[in-house]
């Protein structure tokens, strides 16, 4: 589990208790802990060499993972907000964004990728979102927030197509966990929006979601509720 936000947290504790999973491994940018009996590494994801380092570390370990959640995300923080107009944009909070929601994840599919069974089922989930679909664009806006999750599914989409070379029955695909009441979207809440899905509704729905595709459906993106989403 890479990333421990909301639904980064209430997926490793749904894994955690899950029947056929074994151990769950997280990550976080804080110092290294245990959080409910889930460790939790400590994670720079800015920092390409820790991030060669951690899958170096995976990959070595008596059990390489098989089953991968990236759930990290960068919306807004100190200067950087998500843009309303064309006037807003700046380099700055672009790379920002380009760095935690399309660099990151690929730079740890790069590390953690040889410890993938090549026969066996495995699983590596990305979470996107909604936003990030060209097609779906009906409102504009967000340009780095929309961008960056452009970029990551394309580089999803890409490394979907290399590691089913190598590994058969690896599924790999993009999900959206819809809007969820975490960190992430709570400046952007309006008081009139339907309820939101908790962390841990949204976490159930991802891994019903995942339960159900097929090899069929790698390489694709799809929402919590199952539904697959335009490019």
């Amino acid at each position: 589990m890479l990333g421990a936000g909301g639904v980064g947290h209430a997926l490793a504790q749904a894994l955690a208790t899950h029947p056929r999973v074994a151990s769950v491994t997280a990550t976080h940018r804080g110092a290294a802990t245990e959080k409910n009996g889930i460790p939790y590494q400590s994670l720079d994801l800015t920092d390409d060499k820790a991030i060669a380092a951690f899958g170096a570390a995976q990959v070595s370990g008596p059990q390489a993972p098989n089953l991968i959640f990236y759930t990290a995300g960068l919306l807004h923080g100190e200067g950087l907000a998500p843009e309303k107009r064309l006037a807003e944009v700046e380099s700055a909070a672009l790379l920002a964004s380009y760095r935690i929601n399309a660099v990151a994840p690929l730079l740890l599919a790069k590390a953690l990728s040889p410890g993938i069974p090549r026969r066996g089922p495995a699983l590596w989930a990305s979470l996107s979102a909604r936003v990030g679909s060209i097609g779906d664009n009906r409102l504009g806006g967000w340009y780095s927030y929309r961008m960056s999750k452009a970029a990551h599914n394309m580089a999803l989409r890409t490394l979907a197509i290399e590691l089913r070379r190598k590994h058969r029955d690896l599924l790999c695909v993009a999900l959206h966990p819809g809007t969820v009441a975490t960190k992430l979207s709570e400046p952007f809440r309006r008081p009139d929006q339907p309820k939101l899905l908790t962390p841990e509704g949204s976490a159930a729905a991802l891994l019903k979601t995942v339960s159900a595709l097929t090899l069929e459906d790698h390489g694709g993106f799809f929402a919590y509720d199952g539904q697959p989403i335009p490019w």
